[in-house]
């Protein structure tokens, strides 16, 4: 902290990143309200926006959409931010401390990384990634920038997750897990039709800049409006709904590098163009010996979401609304603890107390990598149906 400015200048850019990620540590006082910018003007960033304005902690000071409609309607929502259509401009703005992204898939790594470059801290999406290969890059763009870096898999704040973990597996009632069973069936935001003022491009829709890192298409409704139902822009179910759940079994488990996986699966109903599979299983396996598997059809006859962690002691049940432990004894009844809080408000308040305090938030990069790294296994898994060999250690798919 005693650095001159000739001394920054000798050490160039990263060193005097660094410098201004420490001073601004320094200046921002607990009771400081923290402008922010969004990015990625979509449903769920509309929610999660809300979110960090109902805090009363944030000024929303700029945001950033590719489509002029829903610029305007935010920016209607919150008067006093400017809008842009590029994020990059957003990210020059000295009265933008912290940047909400919740762009489609395929923008998350280029925009974390930007933004975390330009000195920003950084609420992301889940998942953190579109491939396998971005995860190290950004985890290295928050630590070489001191930034906070915060991934949108809420149950890692959830009081009744918290209470889960602490209750059966720091103190072992459980017993030697085996397997963990998660699935989510009937989810259908991954049915979602375009709208008619979809049908023909809207004049003020930047759908270049939409497909950004992608190769070019001709514009096309459907990807840009149910955008997870195709690869290219994201995973599927896989890295859209197991990235939550595989996230939380890692929280349990103390443990987030899988040495192999297969999957099965397929478009078995919908077919409407879509390239991620309506129907997919997945199983991973782990080092201390126990998997974790996912299952999920989007077709209508079956619905739920959960994980379930089956131990010899006992088995848990855990849903966004509560958790049921049930012994492993005749007759047994289960203890049921039910929630009715929001892990998403109890997420952005953690992201704001470590804006503030610089500790690493509960979903912090490195976490929200290896989550969307066992993810993205299952899909390549899918993809090349074939089993997969895993090296945790040096994060590399092993050859036949």
């Amino acid at each position: 902290m005693r650095s001159s400015r000739r001394d920054l200048l000798r050490l160039g850019g990263q060193a005097a990143a660094a410098f201004t990620a420490a001073s601004y540590s320094r200046i921002l006082g607990a009771n400081d309200r923290i402008n922010l910018g969004w990015i990625g003007a979509g449903d769920r960033g509309t929610y999660v926006c809300k979110t960090f304005n109902d805090t009363k902690q944030v000024d929303v000071t700029a945001i950033a959409e590719i489509w002029g409609d829903k610029l305007d309607k935010a920016v209607t929502t919150y008067p006093n931010a400017k809008g842009y259509v590029d994020h990059r401009k957003l990210l020059e703005q000295k009265n933008v401390d912290a940047v909400l992204i919740s762009t489609p898939d395929h923008w998350h790594a280029g925009c974390t990384i930007d933004a975390l470059s330009a000195g920003k801290d950084v609420y992301v999406e889940k998942p953190l990634t579109l491939t396998i290969e971005e995860g190290p890059k950004i985890v290295k763009a928050a630590r070489v920038n001191n930034r906070i870096c915060q991934v949108g898999m809420q149950q890692r704040s959830g009081s009744h997750y918290l209470q889960a973990k602490k209750e059966y597996f720091d103190t072992g009632k459980l017993g030697k897990i085996t397997l963990a069973r998660t699935w989510w069936h009937g989810n259908g935001y991954h049915l979602r039709k375009a709208p008619q003022v979809l049908q023909q491009k809207p004049s003020n829709l930047d759908w270049a800049r939409f497909l950004g890192p992608l190769k070019w298409r001709d514009y096309d409704p459907q990807q840009y409006f149910n955008f997870r139902a195709y690869l290219d822009y994201g995973g599927g179910q896989v890295t859209d709904l197991f990235t939550h759940w595989i996230d939380v079994v890692h929280m349990f488990m103390n443990q987030d590098n899988p040495i192999s996986a297969v999957a099965a699966g397929g478009v078995y109903h919908y077919k409407d163009g879509r390239t991620a599979p309506d129907t997919i299983h997945v199983l991973l396996e782990y080092p201390k010996e126990w998997t974790a598997t996912f299952e999920a059809t989007l077709a209508p006859g079956i619905r739920g979401a959960a994980v379930e962690m089956c131990g010899t002691e006992g088995r848990l049940y855990i849903d966004r609304s509560k958790y049921e432990f049930w012994p492993n004894e005749r007759n047994a009844q289960p203890i049921v603890v039910k929630s009715e809080r929001d892990q998403t408000i109890e997420h952005v308040a953690n992201f704001l107390d470590c804006c503030r305090s610089r500790k690493l938030p509960n979903g912090d990069v490195q976490i929200g990598h290896r989550s969307a790294q066992a993810s993205h296994l299952g899909n390549i898994a899918y993809l090349q149906k074939r089993r997969l060999n895993f090296d945790p250690i040096r994060e590399e798919i092993l050859p036949l």
